[in-house]
């Protein structure tokens, strides 16, 4: 089945949001530069009040590998997301401090270099900010992935019938006024769900 994953989550209310809707994944960004930035401390006093059963994913630029490998083996996340120009290198140097999933995100144009990733899962995006679709016709991977960019209630019903990713990841499309929105949180997991075939 497709899962979900709301990122971008910086507030309690939005904890306690994503345990009544249960997606599979929530993401904390710790790109400084983010308007969705947040610091370590308040991280992990979201991942306290986090369901257990949701598994945090913390979003990082370029970050020193020491400092990923230490959130991920204290419990303020259970899976890195790697956003920057993270080489392969940097990802078994990663490896060797933590046991932890690695996800690797890749522009869309950039299938070949998202398919040899060394990463335990790879997310795709358009590369642009603000939440901005692709094409998705140009997806051809062999391997599982997070499908992002400019996902919607309106679209992710689309995109699951089209695809059948691993995971579709969602931020700006489940926010009013730069805020999460309960109600389209709600209203975007109803339209994943719904569209999750039977057989995957």
């Amino acid at each position: 089945m497709t899962r979900i994953k709301f990122c971008g989550l910086k507030t309690l209310d939005d904890i306690q949001a994503a345990n009544k809707i249960a997606p599979e994944y929530v993401g904390f960004v710790f790109a400084p530069k983010s308007k969705r930035y947040v610091a370590p401390a308040q991280a992990r006093q979201l991942r306290d009040a986090l369901d257990r059963q949701i598994t945090a994913v913390g979003v990082f630029v370029n970050e020193n590998v020491s400092t990923v490998a230490a959130m991920l083996n204290n419990g303020t996340i259970d899976a890195a997301q790697l956003h920057g120009n993270e080489t392969d290198a940097y990802i078994e140097n990663l490896r060797g401090l933590t046991d932890k999933p690695i996800i690797q995100a890749f522009q869309a144009d950039n299938i070949a270099s998202a398919e040899s990733s060394v990463a335990d899962y790879v997310l795709l995006d358009s590369g642009a900010g603000g939440g901005k679709v692709f094409d998705w016709r140009q997806i051809n991977l062999r391997r599982e992935y997070f499908l992002a960019g400019g996902l919607t209630v309106d679209n992710v019903s689309a995109a699951i019938d089209l695809l059948y990713p691993f995971a579709v990841d969602v931020s700006s499309g489940i926010e009013t006024d730069g805020r999460k929105d309960f109600s389209k949180m709600a209203d975007f997991a109803n339209a994943a769900r719904w569209r999750i075939s039977p057989t995957q």
